[in-house]
């Protein structure tokens, strides 16, 4: 471990990662094949209390990696240049996650490799996709209250439970991210995300399990855009008012992206008899081209998995300023856009244009359903769009 020589490979070296003449960079020196759980550790901490800008490299190769937490705050910005393969055991038994980087300023991830969580096992343990009295597994990479970050070219394949979970995060940019796992997968959420401000996820591909990106409470100004999505359940915002003390989302934007035969499509979802009263404002949908989905359009506030809830009573999770814009492709179900609102808070300033949503099942034609909420209709709309009744909110 240590500062590289200046020869001829170290300045390929520095090229190939991006490096100035005067970074330090910190290669684990292990041999492939091998537990770089210590080694990635102690050279971590080593990198981290540097004075200036350093690199820790993960060389190519396949490597096995234990549970890890990489912990700031450091002296200097910090970079984990992964350009080899590290790879998680398959045992089911584990804790709340498998790799963790918490509380760095100034963090970057990249150089081109790949997470595997090695999820097989753990996906045919696993129930939690059916009630909420499970055995929770590992989630494969936690982002803990990182700021001005930089995440980019990196995969995680086969997690047992979330990929990417983003939480505290501020100024944090993922690009170019690829996230792999079977369409049976149960509850590998691609990138979940809460508690955060300033997120931006670009250009990336996921095909997993569960919800390809799920919002969660305290979720504000995400940016999303140009991500190709499917398998999976579709981009979800929630579902929110499960727990008390939950905080409000706001400035969510979803933009430029694909959705390919997932379960879900734009989804927004609350629980009746919700544990808390918060709101839910300026989401907004745009450009989105849909082949196949189920359910594209959706808001949700008798979200109710499993009946955990009472449903009797109306979700007390506000949503307002919401739009859906240049919407179009083909649905897998004839419920094409379904905007199911609270009835004791219904849907407040509610934007639908330029739908075109085709179906073209034995049981069509497509529809647009409408309750609590008067969407606002701009250009055309296919299906026909409705109009309900809306209860004065309280």
């Amino acid at each position: 471990m240590g500062r590289v020589n200046f020869g001829v490979s170290a300045f390929f070296v520095f090229c190939l990662l991006g490096l100035t003449a005067n970074a330090k960079l910190f290669n684990i020196g292990a041999r492939p094949g091998s537990d770089i759980t210590q080694v990635l550790l102690k050279t971590f901490k080593e990198a981290c209390q540097f004075p200036t800008k350093s690199t820790v490299l993960i060389p190519k190769g396949e490597y096995m990696l234990g549970e890890i937490e990489m912990m700031g705050p450091c002296k200097a910005p910090i970079r984990i240049a992964l350009q080899g393969t590290v790879k998680a055991d398959g045992n089911v038994k584990g804790k709340e996650k498998w790799v963790a980087f918490r509380n760095i300023d100034g963090f970057k991830l990249n150089g081109g490799g790949v997470f595997d969580g090695e999820g097989n096992a753990a996906w045919r343990v696993n129930n939690c996709h059916q009630t909420f009295n499970c055995k929770k597994l590992p989630i494969s990479i936690r982002f803990d209250f990182v700021t001005n970050a930089k995440i980019r070219g990196i995969t995680s394949l086969d997690a047992k439970n979330f990929h990417i979970n983003v939480i505290g995060a501020k100024n944090m940019t993922m690009e170019d991210i690829k996230i792999v796992a079977p369409a049976e997968s149960p509850n590998t959420d691609g990138i979940h995300l809460g508690r955060s401000d300033g997120v931006k996820i670009i250009n990336s591909v996921i095909r997993t399990g569960d919800d390809c990106i799920s919002v969660g409470d305290g979720m504000k100004n995400l940016l999303v855009e140009r991500v190709t999505c499917g398998p999976g359940h579709g981009i979800s915002i929630g579902s929110l008012g499960r727990y008390k003390h939950e905080e409000n989302v706001s400035g969510i934007k979803i933009v430029n992206c694909t959705l390919r035969e997932t379960d879900n499509g734009l989804r927004i979802k609350t629980w009746p008899s919700a544990a808390c009263s918060t709101t839910a404002s300026d989401i907004h949908f745009e450009n989105i081209l849909l082949e196949n989905v189920s359910n594209p359009i959706l808001i949700d506030q008798e979200y109710c998995p499993w009946n955990q809830c009472n449903k009797q009573k109306s979700s007390t999770i506000k949503l307002a300023n919401i739009s859906f814009k240049k919407i179009r492709g083909t649905s897998g179900n004839k419920d094409a856009v379904k905007l199911l609102c609270s009835k004791g808070y219904p849907c407040q300033n509610v934007e639908v244009g330029d739908v075109n949503i085709k179906y073209n099942g034995k049981d069509g034609p497509a529809t647009f359903q409408c309750s609590n909420v008067s969407p606002k209709l701009v250009g055309t709309q296919i299906p026909k769009a409705c109009s309900s009744p809306v209860t004065k909110p309280k």
